[in-house]
């Protein structure tokens, strides 16, 4: 029983983790908390669901995702945030919310507010060492560990990855040394976004797909990136993961209601003995 919750914990944990890398991306070199990355999950989950009903493919949907979300995230960049740099954390962060609240009413009329779902095939599970794994679940998680392995090669082995870091660890430094900020933050929000909608896609598979599965997801993807270390790429997915799996495994004990509040509980345990996170780091992307 606790194999098969420990499972369903890590595609969630993928799930969250994958979100997470966007808010810690964004806190990491922009430097203020991303509200609407929820939202932009959202967008991604529709994106996805909207390609699937036409082709049938998830293929298809995953890309469909990916574009939506990016293209969201790097509008709410160009017509928002980068208007607002310079401006104070709370201007930002107060900012984010109205873009999240946006994208949300946007959705509600587009696609209405009821639930809607991936009309995926049934398949038989997969019998592994005594385990029922869902073929879904593997593939699921085989376009998560896909889309990190992109997302990682981005960050830590192209040119713009390695401007992004250097923007995050010192952004002055980084313009007197010829980084073009613009150009290293149209592809933050892009990656961020991306990474945000392969998770929404994901969720909406797992799950339904409505306005507000986003912004109810939000809390867990934040708390994977203070849990990880604010910062670190890593420690996020890592995190992501701890909290998915924890949340699973707990379901039998405390009950579906209240699992999620155990996961917080998980992080004030970790956070009182590591302050800064798993991974130690309080600024910046390494």
């Amino acid at each position: 029983m606790l194999a098969q919750l420990f499972v369903a914990g890590v595609v969630h944990g993928l799930i969250i983790g994958l979100a997470a890398l966007g808010v810690t991306l964004v806190f990491g070199i922009a430097r203020f908390p991303n509200a609407a990355a929820g939202d932009t999950m959202t967008v991604g989950a529709y994106g996805g669901l909207a390609a699937y009903g036409a082709t049938g493919s998830l293929l298809v949907a995953g890309g469909a995702s990916v574009l939506a979300a990016g293209a969201a995230s790097l509008l709410g960049y160009l017509l928002v945030f980068r208007r607002l740099a310079g401006r104070s954390l709370a201007a930002l962060l107060v900012a984010a919310i109205g873009v999240a609240f946006l994208l949300r009413a946007a959705l509600g009329v587009v696609f209405g507010h009821q639930q809607r779902v991936y009309q995926v095939p049934l398949a038989w599970p997969i019998e592994v060492m005594g385990l029922r794994i869902s073929p879904m679940d593997i593939t699921l998680a085989g376009v998560a560990a896909a889309s990190l392995t992109v997302a990682f090669l981005v960050l830590y082995a192209t040119p713009i990855g390695r401007q992004m870091r250097a923007v995050a660890d010192d952004p002055d430094l980084a313009r007197v040394s010829g980084i073009h900020p613009f150009r290293v933050m149209a592809a933050l929000w892009l990656l961020a976004g991306a990474a945000a909608g392969i998770a929404g896609m994901m969720l909406g598979i797992k799950t339904v797909v409505a306005p507000e599965m986003g912004w109810e997801s939000l809390l867990p993807a934040f708390a994977a990136a203070i849990l990880g270390g604010i910062g670190s790429p890593v420690g996020a997915v890592v995190a992501g993961l701890v909290l998915g799996i924890a949340q699973e495994v707990s379901t039998p004990i405390v009950g579906f209601t209240y699992k999620i509040a155990l996961a917080f509980f998980v992080m004030l345990l970790v956070l009182l003995v590591r302050p800064r996170g798993i991974f130690g780091r309080v600024e910046g992307v390494r």
